[in-house]
């Protein structure tokens, strides 16, 4: 099965990854249209606490939806690698001035800072990103895993909070993905087309 799920991972990263700069663009505009009007529909005027991360890889441009949600007067928080179990994450609160370091894969994450840190239940939203996602809501990551292992404990739990909510490209789509025992499915996934909701 691993064989499979890194097949498709590799096809798909090609896929998106041959997307213009134009069509991110394009996609990146959509993507935050398509989650203000999610947002909209649920009739909630409160100020969410929302997780979000920077994009990666091709990985659709959340850049633009940021500053909405920011706009907005949303709290944002990014994924921080957990400094003693490197193999989690943690939600740590994001503003425009908040210091900035590369983590060991090149990507920014704010400074570790204990006081900002976001308990997982807290959150009201977390937006994740995936490689590929099928018909049922399942999701395929980079293979690192640090989301599964992150929701693991409250997946088993059953919670009711963060909504977990996917962001791709539309031709990140496949038919069907080979599961494994640890992943955790997503009841919501926006693309700049569509939103689906399982």
């Amino acid at each position: 099965m691993s064989n499979k799920r890194a097949t498709i991972r590799a096809s798909v990263r090609e896929l998106r990854n041959n997307l213009s700069s134009n069509q991110q663009l394009i996609a990146a505009q959509s993507l935050k249209m398509n989650f203000i009007q999610y947002l909209n529909g649920k009739k909630n005027t409160k100020k969410e606490h929302i997780a979000i991360y920077f994009s990666n890889d091709g990985e659709l441009d959340t850049s633009l939806l940021i500053n909405e949600l920011w706009d907005k007067g949303h709290t944002l928080y990014l994924p921080v690698i957990h400094p003693f179990n490197g193999a989690n994450l943690l939600f740590q609160r994001y503003e425009k001035n908040s210091p900035m370091k590369a983590n060991r894969y090149g990507i920014l994450e704010p400074k570790l800072n204990c006081t900002q840190i976001c308990p997982l239940p807290e959150l009201d939203y977390l937006l994740m990103p995936l490689v590929a996602f099928d018909n049922q809501g399942n999701r395929l990551g980079m293979g690192g895993g640090f989301y599964d292992r992150t929701l693991a404990r409250l997946h088993q739990q059953h919670w009711q909070k963060p909504q977990l909510i996917g962001l791709a490209h539309e031709c990140q789509k496949v038919t069907a993905l080979p599961i494994e025992s640890w992943d955790v499915p997503l009841k919501t996934i926006i693309t700049p087309n569509k939103t689906y909701c399982w």
